[in-house]
């Protein structure tokens, strides 16, 4: 959705045209009939997103909703974590969150004490999964040596131009999902010639090319 809107913004403002709120950006995602929306306090949109779900009257319970704590809040520490969940909470008008992740494994085992912060918001019901974000294997097997609750998934950059199959294997024996973020290059891949030619042969967008290959690899996106 992210680069979908910024690529729509653009030739907008090339065509003379203004560029669009988030606001607006994420109301005509969710009345063309996104459900899952992956946020994060990085993003700095969250208060707008909140406003688009409250002005497409969708029910709560009809909705995925995920965010991500980022490392400035991770390295002032547990209180600070909990702190901005609760923001999360209050600018998405939500009192749960489906999915909430560790943005960045930040060393000194930071990330670990934050990620148990999670834990206990999990055991509230404040959050309904927790998982972790950008993490090798390495980040995995500090968290593991003191966490309680499994992460749900780990949100990595995967494609066909970016391929961990070691990295995606070892999280799914562990039954960790994962999430792919840019899956689709932002675009950049769209004229590329081999997806460009698997489209025509098939039939479908670049996108939907480029969202296959992550499906078959049993990854989300």
């Amino acid at each position: 959705i992210p680069a979908s809107a910024s690529s729509a913004a653009g030739g907008a403002e090339q065509a003379g045209g203004t560029e669009a709120t988030a606001r607006e950006c994420v109301l005509a995602a969710l009345q063309t009939g996104y459900r899952f929306l992956d946020c994060a306090q990085f993003y700095g949109n969250e208060a707008e997103v909140g406003l688009a779900l409250e002005d497409s009257g969708i029910e709560r319970e009809d909705l995925f909703l995920a965010s991500k704590v980022w490392t400035d809040k991770i390295y002032e520490g547990e209180e600070a974590v909990r702190a901005q969940v609760e923001k999360t909470l209050k600018d998405l008008k939500t009192d749960y969150l489906d999915l909430y992740l560790v943005h960045w494994p930040v060393p000194g085992g930071k990330h670990v004490k934050a990620y148990k912060v999670l834990e206990e918001m999990h055991k509230e019901g404040k959050l309904k999964a927790i998982g972790m974000s950008n993490y090798a294997i390495e980040d995995y097997e500090e968290l593991a040596k003191e966490c309680t609750v499994q992460p749900a998934i780990n949100q990595i950059e995967v494609n066909p131009f970016l391929y961990r199959k070691k990295t995606i294997d070892f999280f799914q024996q562990k039954g960790i999902q994962i999430q792919s973020y840019r899956a689709l290059r932002d675009g950049k891949a769209f004229d590329h010639p081999l997806i460009a030619s698997l489209a025509t042969k098939y039939k479908r967008t670049p996108a939907q090319i480029l969202g296959r290959w992550c499906v078959q690899k049993g990854v989300i996106y």
